[in-house]
């Protein structure tokens, strides 16, 4: 609670006088306040660039996986045939006839009302029976029973008339769960039950495709789905239609999917430096009086951060084997960024693939090193840094509010000061009426 009584004796404004003492006697708190600013300052553009260099680390990784260089694209010559390259496809073709699709078995009762009993089984392709246990003979409780039971079959209700005295009717339409010859399915019940007709509207049967038609060769394949895995190497072939003309599936590497790779790493490099720079940036501006003034960036001379970004630097740009990166197109530039040809990279990949993707994966591998041993989340360099940074937040807080005991403690002191000022003032003119009033009262009795 303030002490201060404004000047009623001295006429002195007691209170704009303590403010401005203790404007001075801020003076070391307010350094400390700044100091807790700029550091925050530093710390959030510590944790943006820990984050980039971390997601730098991400995509070099991908490209460091195996086989995450060995792209390749399938092509097939009809549309009613799909090819799919994984990543153990070599490059190569292969004509093929689609003879058949695979299809799911699909079996449709006569029209009835009720179901010829509540209890039977479904038999698999093999003949291993899966039991249907019916709450009751209605059709509702029947498809309930086959759809809740595991035997590879769905079932559903369509309506089909009424019969002669009104009642309504029904066929049951059962459907395989899965495609190919080993999904049939048939029917078996006690031997005092008569079933109902079923008609079979698809034979369950498998895919089947030819190699080599018409030679000494030809070889038939089926499958119980329509693609065909590992017709070449890595690859799947998926039929959507038959096709009694031969269709080519050819496979070839994928030299722009390489290239892209390469671009996105050399993109996110700069990403990175991009960053650095416009945080390391001298800014030339003007204070309010119109003085020039300069403004140093976050990062500027800032060791760890210019440490970590020769690091990565170097990483992207070394040689490897005595040879420089440049010659498949990834080369640094003058202002310290890295560039990407991708006109040359494509030479280079035409000329010798395996040299070209060799030299990626080293470059990839650098990249990733540095920046897990830069990023990482318990010791890397820019995550020690940002601790370091919250420590220092951590100890100027604490000293801020030392200042703010010892700063309310002065204010105390000089208002009780200043307060005991105007009451000695007002004692010493209460001292000086009463000496004025007795050397009156003197003159008056000597002049009688």
């Amino acid at each position: 609670m303030s002490m201060a009584v404004d000047g009623l004796i001295s006429g002195l404004d007691t209170t704009s006088l303590i403010n401005s003492l203790m404007t001075l006697e801020a003076g070391p708190q307010n350094q400390l306040k700044a100091k807790v600013t700029s550091t925050n300052t530093l710390m959030t553009a510590l944790q943006g660039l820990n984050s980039q260099i971390a997601s730098l680390a991400t995509l070099a990784a991908k490209a460091t996986a195996t086989n995450a260089l060995d792209l390749y694209s399938a092509k097939s010559s009809s549309t009613g045939v799909s090819v799919t390259a994984g990543a153990s496809a070599t490059a190569g073709s292969i004509d093929i006839v689609v003879d058949q699709l695979a299809k799911a078995q699909v079996s449709v009762s006569d029209a009835v009302s009720v179901w010829p009993g509540s209890n039977f089984s479904i038999l698999d392709a093999s003949g291993v029976a899966t039991a249907i246990v019916a709450d009751s003979a209605s059709l509702d409780d029947v498809v309930t029973a086959v759809n809740a039971a595991d035997a590879g079959v769905k079932a559903v209700k369509v309506a089909a008339g009424t019969d002669g005295s009104g009642n309504a009717l029904y066929r049951v339409q059962f459907t395989a769960t899965s495609t190919g010859a080993s999904s049939a399915f048939s029917f078996k019940y006690d031997a005092a039950i008569t079933p109902p007709g079923m008609t079979q509207i698809t034979a369950a049967q498998d895919a089947k495709v030819r190699l080599w038609s018409g030679t000494g060769a030809e070889q038939t394949i089926t499958s119980a789905t329509n693609t065909f895995s590992d017709l070449l190497p890595g690859v799947s072939v998926t039929a959507s239609a038959v096709a009694t003309e031969a269709v080519t599936v050819s496979v070839s590497r994928n030299d722009a999917a390489v290239s892209t790779i390469a671009s996105d790493l050399v993109t996110a490099l700069n990403g990175v430096f991009a960053l650095i720079s416009t945080k390391s940036a001298v800014v030339n501006s003007t204070d309010s009086s119109g003085k020039a003034i300069l403004s140093a960036g976050v990062f500027s001379g800032d060791s760890t951060v210019r440490d970590v970004k020769q690091q990565i630097l170097n990483a992207a740009s070394q040689p490897i084997n005595g040879r420089s990166p440049s010659e498949i197109g990834i080369s640094i530039t003058k202002s310290g960024t890295m560039e990407f040809d991708s006109a040359k990279f494509a030479t280079a990949m035409a000329a010798d693939p395996d040299y070209v993707k060799g030299v990626l994966a080293t470059i990839a591998s650098r990249v990733e090193a540095v920046a897990e041993n830069a990023s990482d989340k318990y010791d890397g360099m820019i995550t020690s840094r940002i601790t370091g940074q919250e420590s220092l937040v951590k100890s100027l807080g604490t000293q801020i509010d030392s200042w703010d005991v010892r700063l309310a403690s002065r204010r105390s002191t000089l208002e009780r000061t200043y307060s005991a000022m105007e009451v000695q003032l007002s004692n010493m003119n209460a001292q000086s009426a009463w000496l004025t009033a007795q050397v009156s009262a003197l003159t008056s009795s000597t002049t009688k």
